[in-house]
Protein backbone atom coordinates (compact mmCIF):
# COMPACT_ATOMS: atom_id res chain seq x y z
CA UNK A 1 0.00 0.00 0.00
CA UNK A 2 2.83 2.49 0.85
CA UNK A 3 5.13 0.91 -2.15
CA UNK A 4 2.40 1.95 -4.54
CA UNK A 5 1.52 5.29 -3.02
CA UNK A 6 5.15 6.11 -2.97
CA UNK A 7 5.82 4.72 -6.41
CA UNK A 8 8.45 2.82 -4.95
CA UNK A 9 9.16 -1.16 -3.94
CA UNK A 10 8.05 -2.66 -1.08
CA UNK A 11 12.11 -3.47 -0.37
CA UNK A 12 12.60 0.42 0.08
CA UNK A 13 9.44 0.74 1.73
CA UNK A 14 10.92 -1.51 3.91
CA UNK A 15 14.51 0.04 4.34
CA UNK A 16 13.37 3.39 5.01
CA UNK A 17 10.61 2.90 7.63
CA UNK A 18 12.96 0.80 9.50
CA UNK A 19 15.47 3.49 10.33
CA UNK A 20 18.48 1.29 9.06
CA UNK A 21 21.41 3.43 8.76
CA UNK A 22 19.46 7.07 9.37
CA UNK A 23 16.46 8.37 7.59
CA UNK A 24 17.56 7.55 3.83
CA UNK A 25 20.43 4.83 4.35
CA UNK A 26 22.75 4.16 1.62
CA UNK A 27 21.43 3.47 -2.27
CA UNK A 28 17.89 5.31 -1.34
CA UNK A 29 17.93 9.02 -2.06
CA UNK A 30 17.12 11.53 0.44
CA UNK A 31 13.91 12.78 -1.88
CA UNK A 32 12.92 8.82 -2.12
CA UNK A 33 12.78 8.44 1.27
CA UNK A 34 10.92 11.44 1.98
CA UNK A 35 8.70 10.42 -0.18
CA UNK A 36 7.89 7.16 1.39
CA UNK A 37 7.83 8.69 4.66
CA UNK A 38 5.24 11.16 3.58
CA UNK A 39 2.71 8.38 2.01
CA UNK A 40 3.25 6.36 5.29
CA UNK A 41 2.00 9.51 7.50
CA UNK A 42 -0.85 9.83 4.47
CA UNK A 43 -2.04 6.53 5.12
CA UNK A 44 -1.23 6.77 8.80
CA UNK A 45 0.46 3.18 8.23
CA UNK A 46 2.56 1.22 11.37
CA UNK A 47 4.65 -1.12 10.88
CA UNK A 48 4.01 -4.67 11.57
CA UNK A 49 6.38 -4.96 14.74
CA UNK A 50 5.85 -8.44 15.63
CA UNK A 51 6.03 -9.46 11.87
CA UNK A 52 8.89 -7.33 11.69
CA UNK A 53 10.35 -9.56 14.16
CA UNK A 54 10.36 -12.57 13.00
CA UNK A 55 11.00 -11.82 9.54
CA UNK A 56 14.48 -9.83 10.87
CA UNK A 57 15.25 -11.60 14.14
CA UNK A 58 15.56 -8.04 15.72
CA UNK A 59 12.94 -5.99 17.52
CA UNK A 60 14.11 -2.79 17.42
CA UNK A 61 14.21 -2.10 20.81
CA UNK A 62 16.67 -1.58 23.74
CA UNK A 63 15.52 -2.44 27.33
CA UNK A 64 17.21 -1.14 30.06
CA UNK A 65 16.31 -2.72 33.69
CA UNK A 66 17.62 0.20 36.32
CA UNK A 67 17.40 -0.53 39.70
CA UNK A 68 16.66 2.70 41.15
CA UNK A 69 15.10 5.94 38.59
CA UNK A 70 15.51 8.38 40.45
CA UNK A 71 19.66 8.09 40.84
CA UNK A 72 21.57 10.61 38.96
CA UNK A 73 23.43 7.69 37.77
CA UNK A 74 20.38 5.75 36.56
CA UNK A 75 19.06 8.72 34.16
CA UNK A 76 22.35 9.49 33.25
CA UNK A 77 22.79 5.93 31.69
CA UNK A 78 18.85 6.10 30.67
CA UNK A 79 19.36 9.82 28.85
CA UNK A 80 23.13 8.64 26.98
CA UNK A 81 22.00 5.44 26.04
CA UNK A 82 18.47 6.81 24.68
CA UNK A 83 20.39 9.44 22.58
CA UNK A 84 22.85 6.65 20.74
CA UNK A 85 20.15 4.02 20.38
CA UNK A 86 17.99 6.95 18.74
CA UNK A 87 20.87 7.70 16.19
CA UNK A 88 20.69 4.28 15.15
CA UNK A 89 16.87 4.13 15.28
CA UNK A 90 16.61 1.84 17.71
CA UNK A 91 13.68 2.62 20.57
CA UNK A 92 14.68 2.62 24.48
CA UNK A 93 12.62 0.45 27.07
CA UNK A 94 12.84 0.93 30.49
CA UNK A 95 12.11 -1.50 33.44
CA UNK A 96 11.49 0.54 36.39
CA UNK A 97 10.75 -2.60 38.87
CA UNK A 98 13.48 -4.43 38.95
CA UNK A 99 11.77 -7.87 37.44
CA UNK A 100 13.65 -8.08 34.97
CA UNK A 101 13.64 -12.20 34.39
CA UNK A 102 9.92 -12.13 33.80
CA UNK A 103 10.19 -9.18 31.49
CA UNK A 104 12.93 -10.29 29.38
CA UNK A 105 10.68 -13.87 29.36
CA UNK A 106 7.81 -12.06 27.93
CA UNK A 107 9.40 -8.98 25.63
CA UNK A 108 11.91 -10.04 22.99
CA UNK A 109 14.53 -7.21 22.60
CA UNK A 110 17.75 -6.67 20.68
CA UNK A 111 19.44 -6.23 24.13
CA UNK A 112 18.99 -5.73 27.51
CA UNK A 113 20.88 -4.21 30.14
CA UNK A 114 20.90 -5.42 34.11
CA UNK A 115 22.07 -3.04 36.74
CA UNK A 116 22.64 -3.73 40.33
CA UNK A 117 21.75 -7.56 40.28
CA UNK A 118 23.33 -10.22 42.07
CA UNK A 119 25.71 -13.24 41.59
CA UNK A 120 23.60 -15.74 43.79
CA UNK A 121 23.27 -18.90 41.78
CA UNK A 122 19.42 -17.85 40.87
CA UNK A 123 20.41 -14.77 39.29
CA UNK A 124 23.20 -17.22 37.10
CA UNK A 125 20.93 -19.55 36.23
CA UNK A 126 18.25 -16.59 34.90
CA UNK A 127 20.92 -15.21 32.91
CA UNK A 128 22.03 -18.35 31.52
CA UNK A 129 18.80 -19.33 30.76
CA UNK A 130 17.87 -15.85 28.85
CA UNK A 131 21.12 -16.30 26.72
CA UNK A 132 20.79 -19.83 25.63
CA UNK A 133 17.29 -18.70 24.05
CA UNK A 134 19.16 -15.90 22.10
CA UNK A 135 18.46 -12.71 24.38
CA UNK A 136 21.73 -10.08 24.20
CA UNK A 137 22.56 -9.53 27.78
CA UNK A 138 24.76 -6.84 28.99
CA UNK A 139 25.09 -7.16 32.78
CA UNK A 140 26.65 -4.28 35.10
CA UNK A 141 28.66 -6.12 37.52
CA UNK A 142 31.57 -6.29 40.06
CA UNK A 143 31.23 -10.04 40.39
CA UNK A 144 30.03 -11.93 37.51
CA UNK A 145 32.02 -13.36 34.54
CA UNK A 146 31.39 -12.87 30.81
CA UNK A 147 30.03 -15.84 29.96
CA UNK A 148 27.55 -15.81 26.48
CA UNK A 149 26.92 -12.00 28.03
CA UNK A 150 28.80 -8.77 28.36
CA UNK A 151 30.01 -7.31 31.73
CA UNK A 152 30.48 -3.67 32.66
CA UNK A 153 32.71 -3.46 35.25
CA UNK A 154 33.24 -0.59 37.13
CA UNK A 155 34.60 -1.33 40.45
CA UNK A 156 33.89 1.60 42.98
CA UNK A 157 35.87 0.21 45.50
CA UNK A 158 39.41 2.20 44.47
CA UNK A 159 37.24 5.34 43.88
CA UNK A 160 35.47 4.84 47.25
CA UNK A 161 39.71 5.06 48.42
CA UNK A 162 40.35 8.18 46.61
CA UNK A 163 37.79 10.11 48.00
CA UNK A 164 38.39 9.39 51.38
CA UNK A 165 42.10 10.15 50.90
CA UNK A 166 41.13 13.22 49.16
CA UNK A 167 38.76 14.14 52.66
CA UNK A 168 41.84 12.59 54.77
CA UNK A 169 44.17 15.47 53.33
CA UNK A 170 42.01 18.47 55.19
CA UNK A 171 40.04 16.53 57.76
CA UNK A 172 39.59 14.36 60.51
CA UNK A 173 36.33 14.41 61.73
CA UNK A 174 34.88 12.98 58.33
CA UNK A 175 31.29 11.55 59.05
CA UNK A 176 29.62 8.94 56.51
CA UNK A 177 26.45 8.68 54.83
CA UNK A 178 25.99 5.23 53.34
CA UNK A 179 23.41 3.12 52.09
CA UNK A 180 21.75 0.72 54.55
CA UNK A 181 22.49 -1.93 52.28
CA UNK A 182 26.37 -0.97 52.32
CA UNK A 183 26.28 -1.01 55.89
CA UNK A 184 24.83 -4.48 56.47
CA UNK A 185 26.70 -6.06 53.31
CA UNK A 186 30.31 -4.66 55.39
CA UNK A 187 30.00 -7.71 57.84
CA UNK A 188 30.82 -10.39 54.90
CA UNK A 189 32.51 -8.29 52.20
CA UNK A 190 33.61 -4.87 51.19
CA UNK A 191 32.15 -2.40 50.61
CA UNK A 192 31.64 2.09 49.94
CA UNK A 193 31.37 1.68 53.58
CA UNK A 194 34.24 -0.66 54.60
CA UNK A 195 35.80 1.69 52.37
CA UNK A 196 35.37 4.69 55.02
CA UNK A 197 35.83 2.12 57.94
CA UNK A 198 39.07 1.08 56.44
CA UNK A 199 40.62 4.28 55.21
CA UNK A 200 39.58 5.80 58.92
CA UNK A 201 41.66 3.04 60.49
CA UNK A 202 44.53 3.33 58.11
CA UNK A 203 44.47 6.91 59.68
CA UNK A 204 44.33 5.92 63.20
CA UNK A 205 41.48 7.74 63.61
CA UNK A 206 38.57 5.80 65.59
CA UNK A 207 34.51 7.22 63.94
CA UNK A 208 31.87 8.18 66.20
CA UNK A 209 28.75 6.23 65.95
CA UNK A 210 27.22 9.65 65.38
CA UNK A 211 29.28 10.57 62.12
CA UNK A 212 27.97 7.30 60.51
CA UNK A 213 23.84 7.86 59.38
CA UNK A 214 22.06 5.43 56.84
CA UNK A 215 19.49 6.20 54.05
CA UNK A 216 17.66 3.94 52.05
CA UNK A 217 16.66 4.39 48.27
CA UNK A 218 15.21 7.67 48.41
CA UNK A 219 16.60 11.30 48.14
CA UNK A 220 14.46 11.82 51.17
CA UNK A 221 15.83 9.53 52.65
CA UNK A 222 19.24 10.60 52.27
CA UNK A 223 18.24 14.13 53.09
CA UNK A 224 16.95 13.20 56.39
CA UNK A 225 19.96 11.10 57.19
CA UNK A 226 22.41 13.76 56.26
CA UNK A 227 20.32 16.44 58.46
CA UNK A 228 20.60 14.09 61.21
CA UNK A 229 24.52 13.91 60.35
CA UNK A 230 24.33 17.39 60.58
CA UNK A 231 22.48 18.35 63.82
CA UNK A 232 23.60 15.52 65.99
CA UNK A 233 26.51 15.47 68.63
CA UNK A 234 30.05 16.57 67.43
CA UNK A 235 29.12 17.97 64.08
CA UNK A 236 32.13 16.08 61.39
CA UNK A 237 33.91 18.36 58.94
CA UNK A 238 33.30 16.58 56.09
CA UNK A 239 31.45 14.23 55.19
CA UNK A 240 31.81 11.08 52.62
CA UNK A 241 28.55 9.90 50.89
CA UNK A 242 28.27 6.70 49.41
CA UNK A 243 26.40 7.71 46.10
CA UNK A 244 26.21 11.19 44.45
CA UNK A 245 22.45 11.68 45.60
CA UNK A 246 23.14 11.03 48.68
CA UNK A 247 25.96 13.74 48.36
CA UNK A 248 23.78 16.08 46.71
CA UNK A 249 21.32 15.50 49.84
CA UNK A 250 24.09 15.99 52.27
CA UNK A 251 24.81 19.93 50.16
CA UNK A 252 21.26 20.88 50.35
CA UNK A 253 20.69 19.92 54.19
CA UNK A 254 23.99 21.84 55.11
CA UNK A 255 21.95 25.23 52.75
CA UNK A 256 19.00 24.67 54.93
CA UNK A 257 20.30 24.61 57.87
CA UNK A 258 22.34 27.63 57.48
CA UNK A 259 25.61 25.77 56.89
CA UNK A 260 28.79 26.70 53.79
CA UNK A 261 29.97 24.22 51.95
CA UNK A 262 32.97 23.35 52.32
CA UNK A 263 33.94 25.96 55.08
CA UNK A 264 31.92 24.78 57.49
CA UNK A 265 31.99 21.05 56.26
CA UNK A 266 32.85 19.81 53.05
CA UNK A 267 31.03 17.00 51.01
CA UNK A 268 32.20 14.40 48.28
CA UNK A 269 30.27 11.93 46.30
CA UNK A 270 30.63 8.91 44.40
CA UNK A 271 29.49 8.17 40.96
CA UNK A 272 30.77 10.60 38.80
CA UNK A 273 27.32 12.13 37.86
CA UNK A 274 26.15 14.87 35.64
CA UNK A 275 24.02 16.59 38.48
CA UNK A 276 27.65 16.75 40.19
CA UNK A 277 28.47 19.64 38.09
CA UNK A 278 24.45 20.81 38.44
CA UNK A 279 24.51 21.51 41.88
CA UNK A 280 26.19 24.68 43.73
CA UNK A 281 28.41 24.35 45.12
CA UNK A 282 29.81 22.00 42.29
CA UNK A 283 30.44 18.29 43.55
CA UNK A 284 33.35 16.85 44.58
CA UNK A 285 33.10 13.23 42.67
CA UNK A 286 35.05 10.09 41.89
CA UNK A 287 33.57 7.89 38.96
CA UNK A 288 34.85 6.41 35.72
CA UNK A 289 35.45 9.04 32.72
CA UNK A 290 32.81 9.05 30.06
CA UNK A 291 31.16 5.97 31.58
CA UNK A 292 27.53 7.17 30.32
CA UNK A 293 28.70 7.31 26.44
CA UNK A 294 30.99 4.90 26.35
CA UNK A 295 28.57 2.51 27.76
CA UNK A 296 25.82 3.45 25.53
CA UNK A 297 27.75 2.85 22.72
CA UNK A 298 28.57 -0.66 24.05
CA UNK A 299 24.90 -1.51 24.47
CA UNK A 300 23.80 -0.32 20.68
CA UNK A 301 26.87 -2.11 19.11
CA UNK A 302 25.67 -5.17 21.18
CA UNK A 303 22.44 -4.33 19.96
CA UNK A 304 23.64 -4.09 16.18
CA UNK A 305 26.27 -6.63 15.91
CA UNK A 306 25.74 -9.43 13.44
CA UNK A 307 26.49 -12.45 15.33
CA UNK A 308 25.24 -12.68 19.15
CA UNK A 309 28.14 -11.35 21.79
CA UNK A 310 30.47 -14.52 23.42
CA UNK A 311 30.96 -12.30 25.90
CA UNK A 312 33.29 -9.54 26.47
CA UNK A 313 34.37 -7.80 30.05
CA UNK A 314 34.19 -3.88 29.82
CA UNK A 315 36.67 -2.32 32.57
CA UNK A 316 36.69 1.27 33.88
CA UNK A 317 38.89 2.74 35.96
CA UNK A 318 37.84 5.18 38.48
CA UNK A 319 39.58 9.00 39.34
CA UNK A 320 38.69 11.97 41.29
CA UNK A 321 36.54 14.81 39.85
CA UNK A 322 37.13 17.69 42.14
CA UNK A 323 34.64 20.25 43.03
CA UNK A 324 34.17 23.03 45.11
CA UNK A 325 32.16 21.37 48.08
CA UNK A 326 35.84 20.33 49.28
CA UNK A 327 37.91 23.44 47.89
CA UNK A 328 38.76 25.33 50.78
CA UNK A 329 39.58 28.39 48.07
CA UNK A 330 36.99 28.42 46.31
CA UNK A 331 34.01 31.39 47.50
CA UNK A 332 31.90 30.64 49.76
CA UNK A 333 28.49 29.21 48.94
CA UNK A 334 25.30 31.60 50.02
CA UNK A 335 22.93 29.46 52.22
CA UNK A 336 19.33 29.19 50.37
Amino acid sequence: MVAEHAGVSTATVSYVLSGRAGAAGPGVAEATAARVLASAEALNYRPNSAARTIRTGRSGTVQLSLHMLSDPWSLAVADAVNAEANRHGLTTLILADGDWYTALDRLESDVAFLDAIGSDEQTRTRINDLVKRGQRLVVFSEHLEPEGFDVVRSDALPGCEIAMDHLLERHTAIGCLAAEAAVTLSATQRTRYSAYVQRMGDAGIDPAPSWTETYTETQASAFAAAVRLLTGENRPSAIYATTDFAAIAAINAAHMLGLRVPHDVAVIGVGNTPDARLIAPTLTTVGPTDFYERHARILVDCALAKDPPRGQLHEFEWSLFPGASTDLDAPPSRSR
